[in-house]
């Protein structure tokens, strides 16, 4: 893909899936039991399946206070499609397809000492301690159930009920109870697309905007004048600039095309093996760099380096041998002036080039008005 731009200069001769999961607890379950308080679930994610993902097999992180003051053997936790009840506690019935028995106990804080845990059915496990041991007053705890399939059924509340029992092994009554609430949720896919992509323009200028990026829609017309007559005794010079940024595999390459300044037969001669400024010389030449001398005072301050500069990574746009030395110009037609070859060749974001010109001649030189039109080409190499 080529995207030409012209430039015109004259001079003249003596004149750029995410859900959210809200855990709440509910009203917990008496059933002569005191209460567990500060009751929280949370549906942890596992790689790169979401903590919420219908039928994702993700882990279980409960965490609540126990009210103490009793002997504690073990814990169940019971998955079910409604709460239990302050009055009366309803059959549990197993959410569609969630899956407990298989999970593993890989975290506990607080009151530990847990050692086992079993499973009772699908939706129904305890852990459990080799013998009973005291649990202090309002007791915080923690437990991780690593291996949990969620329900299958997307966006959809189910209940833990939690117990706890003097009992190895859950029999007998509960000693406190209370029940956490969680749900699934229907994932959210995104989807973008980055096609092959090329940025170029030229101009006498192209201005970086507020993020400090070229901004093409900045770019002024490319009819450039140069900034003196022509004089065997000094050195005309003149600037233009243009962007560029790919996110081609093999970067781009910048070449320049067009003749030498020309006024009827009368050329000025091109500079074809990279020379420094010299008056009296008949010469036209351009470089892609900052100039430090010229026989113009102000030529310095209108030469630029790229900018931003090359960093090897997300900056890779350079001038090209025999137009990135100070001071030396340089001008055959096709050839590359600049690429993003910088820390290998690849793609870069934008950067603007700053063109500078210069023309010498002899006291010779035919009078006349002296024009080019000169075309950049960005080839990127996807």
């Amino acid at each position: 893909m080529k995207t030409p731009r012209q430039l015109f200069i004259r001079g003249a001769f003596v004149t750029a899936a995410v859900a959210a999961l809200v855990l709440q607890a509910l009203p917990l379950q008496t059933v002569s039991a005191a209460q567990i308080v500060d009751r929280r679930l949370t549906l942890e994610a596992v790689g790169s399946v979401g903590g919420s993902t219908p039928n994702g097999v993700v882990n279980h992180f409960y965490e609540f206070t126990l009210p103490g003051g009793s002997d504690v053997g073990s814990i169940k936790f019971e998955y079910c499609t409604t709460a239990a009840d302050s009055t009366e506690v309803p059959a549990c019935v197993g959410p569609t397809g969630l899956n407990a028995s298989t999970s593993t106990l890989s975290a506990q804080n607080g009151a530990t000492g847990f050692t086992n845990l079993t499973s009772l059915s699908n939706n129904a496990l305890y852990i459990s301690r080799v013998s009973a041991a005291s649990v202090p007053a309002n007791q915080a705890a923690s437990y991780r159930l690593s291996g949990v399939t969620n329900p299958t059924a997307p966006n959809e509340t189910f209940f833990v009920r939690i117990s706890t029992y003097n009992s190895t092994d859950t029999s007998g009554s509960p000693i406190d109870s209370g029940t956490v609430t969680a749900a699934t949720a229907e994932p959210i896919d995104l989807t973008g697309t980055m096609p092959e992509s090329l940025v170029f323009c030229t101009g006498e200028t192209v201005s970086l905007n507020v993020s400090n990026v070229p901004d093409c829609s900045t770019a002024t017309p490319g009819d450039i004048t140069f900034n003196k007559l022509f004089s065997p005794t000094d050195t005309a010079t003149a600037n233009s600039q243009m962007a560029a940024s790919t996110n081609a595999g093999a970067g781009y390459a910048i070449t320049v095309n067009g003749p030498t300044m020309t006024s009827g037969s009368n050329t000025i001669t091109a500079v074809g093996t990279a020379d420094t400024s010299r008056k009296g010389v008949s010469q036209f030449g351009l470089n892609l760099v900052a100039n430090t001398t010229a026989s113009s005072a102000s030529f310095p301050g209108d030469s630029a380096d790229v900018a931003p500069a090359a960093n090897a990574t997300n900056y890779r746009g350079q001038a090209a041998p025999n137009y990135d030395t100070a001071d030396t110009f340089k001008y055959t037609s096709g050839e590359v002036v600049a690429n993003s070859a910088n820390g290998g060749a690849g793609g870069t974001d934008a950067q603007i080039f700053t063109a500078s010109y210069i023309v010498n001649v002899p006291g010779s030189q035919p009078a006349g008005t002296y024009t080019t039109t000169l075309t950049y080409i960005c080839t990127p190499t996807f």
